[in-house]
């Protein structure tokens, strides 16, 4: 019962409210007033939470021992869930009821009963009747627009289909259609409050009405009679008031519906007809460009009708350039940015070669397509001569059992290079050769020196950083520890155009120097330092130095270092390899970038295995293409034709970037393996010929050694004995090494003295007592960089012409 000064209250304000609004409280605002001030029984009024989402602490009944239990709350969009805190809210749901077809009954002054029909049912206790009631409100209001937006839902999901509002990516005039979403969305929600609104006041205007009789039937008086019927009589207005207001909400939402209908009908039906333009249009740009291509083809026969027969074919082929002008779907999410086709007005653009784009892309589609690289007049030829047949096997892996925990439990968080291993975890090359098998896809660095946008050249780059580690899928042997100075040359001068060196510069840390030298125009150095680690369960190889790639034409110095290359299942299971991290490359001439993102294997990921997704950019930052693909199979590049911020939020709540491109173009693709590579190390093509004997070779070459040698013909036990002695031999060789220097050091130095016995100590091992000098390279600083380096100072070659190895140590 209501005190009946309070309800003058109640209707003193609205009656307040109806008459002095002005034209500034809308309906909704009065409405949601008038049932927060009925609706409680203090004379404060009441704040109702807003009807789209409300949170708070309720206590729900558990079982008959714990009793009620605090739990936490959220009403949004129709569905009232529960958890035990808010901390879960973004991980456990402990129960979720629809309150369209949910039934809710107020039990007393606190508690109040959810139902759905006797599959769910939430026993409720507010902390007080105020707050109970801002709940049954909230909870009444959510219940009425989610059966509202069912009951349209049925009637109108078959003329309107969701997805006839869907804008497609990437087309012009998204954003005005997004607007009039908005605008119908919002239209819709506040058509649903005024419904609400006039079943609720309907509704309390009832219950009002029948208190107001309950007080006149009291039979009061004096001056309480007069207030009862001075109140009777405003409750009398309030309720006039009332229907006439209703009646005006009811026509409003009948018109409103009607004229959403009809704007619905009309969106579609102009989507529909840009849909058909779009179409059209793409289909007059693919007839022009075949037109232009086919003008292309016979201006080019033309021109080449007295070349040789030998050419490879020309430049004017389109066997690929159908690619270049056809858009594709859009590619699955990645870590950092969302790419999209582009938009339609790129595609006729990029059908005309007089257009800013395909004069730069032109050398691009040349270098993607391109002649016999030995019939390239660029660079210089070379005099045919019959190429040696390489070997196209080695002697099948023998299956040798081995008690691997006996060795691994005293090797737990030890460097691995200091860990006596025998040949059984063992491949029969050495790192020296490992390194020269970068080379493997040398023909992405022929292509790189071609390509007259830097751009352009940045992508043959990364792809060639990407694909020294598709020969290590299946590789999960060690390569052999290089001895100090010794040395591996890979000669392929007159069967790919380049010259490769490697040498063993420093034994602790263990680090080598690479460089190689391409009469394609093109030079590659590096200096590798392998870090690693034994946690138990894997093994961490983690390859430090920086790699450097210089063009001799365009004068292009790129740098960029590897990644993190890991070996799963170590003491159980099949062992498996894989590469994470990130790859900065930077092109120091003209500040071109290109950040690679490996991604690490994830049991729960739903996406690509092994991916690999980067991104070039100009010195500016803007992006100009959009690398992808993965680092075992293949790499894929597409042109950037424009980029904005948008997309879903990162996990930094940074939106991501969505880049509009073009078809994607294959820069890169895994050889196949040779027949039978699983029992011959899965080595490659390429790594079946690194320790195959050649005249000529340096007493240090990694093919002389003997341990091996012996693993590879099988002869594992004799490997093993070898490989004991060589590394003894080469301890005694670094002992002698250090007394020497700390001899010359004390005859300076007498009081700085050091004891013979600890030239042994392990804790001696980088002091500076070694002072070797490796023979082919030299350290000094890199001029990019800054770090202390060896960089190949010449002769190796030119020694070999002599056949003079006069400086060779004895290593072996």
């Amino acid at each position: 019962m209501y005190h009946p000064n309070y309800i003058i209250y109640t209707v003193s304000l609205f009656l307040t409210l109806l008459g002095g609004t002005n034209g500034k409280t809308t309906i909704p605002e009065i409405c949601i007033l008038i049932l927060g001030t009925v609706m409680s029984d203090n004379k404060t009024p009441t704040p109702v939470p807003p009807s789209d989402t409300y949170k708070g602490w309720v206590f729900k009944w558990t079982n008959y021992i714990k009793g009620y239990q605090r739990r936490w709350f959220v009403l949004s969009n129709g569905l009232l869930s529960y958890y035990r805190t808010q901390a879960e809210m973004g991980h456990t749901c402990r129960g979720t009821i629809n309150l369209a077809t949910a039934s809710i009954t107020v039990d007393d002054a606190c508690n109040f009963v959810i139902s759905n029909g006797g599959a769910q049912t939430y026993h409720l206790k507010a902390s007080c009747e105020v707050e109970r009631q801002r709940w049954i409100t909230a909870l009444e209001l959510a219940k009425a627009k989610a059966a509202r937006m069912q009951a349209e839902s049925d009637d109108s999901g078959d003329d309107f289909p969701s997805s006839s509002l869907a804008v497609a990516p990437g087309q012009g005039g998204g954003s005005h259609n997004s607007e009039v979403q908005s605008a119908l969305r919002t239209l819709g929600s506040k058509v649903e409050d005024l419904s609400t609104c006039n079943d609720l006041i309907s509704k309390h205007g009832s219950a009002l009405q029948r208190s107001l009789s309950e007080l006149d039937s009291l039979r009061l008086t004096g001056e309480a009679g007069d207030k009862i019927r001075q109140v009777t009589e405003r409750a009398t207005l309030f309720r006039i008031t009332s229907n006439a207001m209703i009646n005006a909400c009811r026509d409003f939402l009948t018109l409103a519906q009607t004229h959403s209908k009809r704007w619905q009908k009309a969106l579609q039906a102009e989507r529909e007809q840009r849909v058909r333009l779009e179409e059209t249009l793409e289909q007059l740009a693919k007839q022009h460009n075949h037109l232009e291509r086919a003008f292309r083809g016979a201006s080019q026969a033309n021109s080449s009708a007295d070349s040789k027969s030998s050419a490879g074919p020309g430049k004017g082929e389109a066997s690929d350039e159908d690619d270049e002008n056809e858009f594709f779907d859009a590619m699955e999410e990645a870590p950092e940015f969302i790419t999209v086709p582009a938009d339609p007005q790129f595609h006729k653009r990029s059908s005309s070669n007089i257009s800013g784009f395909n004069s730069e892309m032109c050398s691009d589609d040349q270098s993607l397509n391109e002649e016999p690289l030995a019939m390239n007049q660029e660079f210089p030829s070379h005099e045919l001569v019959p190429l040696k047949k390489r070997r196209t096997r080695i002697p099948d892996k023998p299956n040798y059992s081995l008690n691997l925990w006996s060795i691994m439990k005293n090797c737990i968080g030890k460097e691995l290079s200091k860990i006596p291993m025998p040949v059984n975890f063992n491949e029969p090359i050495s790192m020296l050769q490992r390194l020269s098998e970068d080379l493997e896809y040398h023909d992405l660095l022929d292509k790189a020196a071609k390509c007259q946008s830097s751009l352009e050249q940045m992508c043959y780059v990364a792809a060639f950083s990407v694909s020294s580690y598709s020969t290590t899928v299946y590789r999960t042997g060690k390569p052999f520890n290089p001895l100090l100075g010794e040395t591996y040359e890979l000669d392929r001068q007159k069967e790919s155009g380049y010259r490769s060196l490697c040498e063993q510069v420093s034994h602790h840390p263990p680090a080598a120097a690479h460089h190689v030298i391409s009469d394609r125009g093109w030079t590659l150095r590096q200096e590798i330092t392998v870090a690693s680690k034994f946690r138990g369960k894997y093994l961490s190889i983690m390859p430090l130095g920086t790699i450097h790639a210089i063009f001799e034409k365009s004068n292009n110095h790129y740098t960029w270092k590897k990644v993190t290359t890991t070996v799963h299942n170590i003491i159980v299971g099949k062992l498996w390899i894989d590469q994470s991290g990130e790859i900065d490359i930077v092109n120091h001439t003209t500040g071109d970038r290109c950040h690679l993102k490996f991604a690490p294997y994830s049991y729960f990921s739903r996406d690509v295995a092994r991916k690999v997704t980067g991104v070039v950019m100009d010195k500016n930052g803007k992006a100009h293409y959009v690398l992808s693909g993965t680092w075992d199979e293949k790499m894929e590049f597409s042109r950037v034709m424009q980029s904005s911020r948008g997309g879903e939020n990162g996990t930094e709540g940074k939106q991501k970037t969505v880049y509009q491109t073009l078809k994607a173009r294959e820069v890169w693709k895994r050889n196949p393996l040779p027949e039978g590579a699983e029992t011959m190390y899965y080595f490659t093509a390429l790594a079946l010929t690194l320790n195959e004997p050649e005249e000529g070779m340096a007493p240090t070459d990694s093919r002389r050694r003997p341990d091996q040698r012996l693993m590879e013909d099988g002869r594992w036990e004799e490997a093993n004995a070898e490989k004991q002695r060589l590394e003894e031999k080469q301890r005694s060789v670094r002992r002698e090494r250090e007394r020497e220097a700390a001899n010359q050091q004390t005859s300076s130095q007498s009081e700085e003295a050091v004891d013979e016995d600890s030239y042994t100590d392990p804790s001696l091992k980088n002091a500076p007592h070694d002072n070797y000098q490796a023979l082919w390279f030299e350290r000094c600083k890199d001029e990019i960089t800054g770090e202390q380096v060896h960089i190949y100072k010449g002769g190796y070659w030119e020694s070999k012409e002599r056949g003079s190895w006069e400086g060779c140590p004895d290593i072996f």
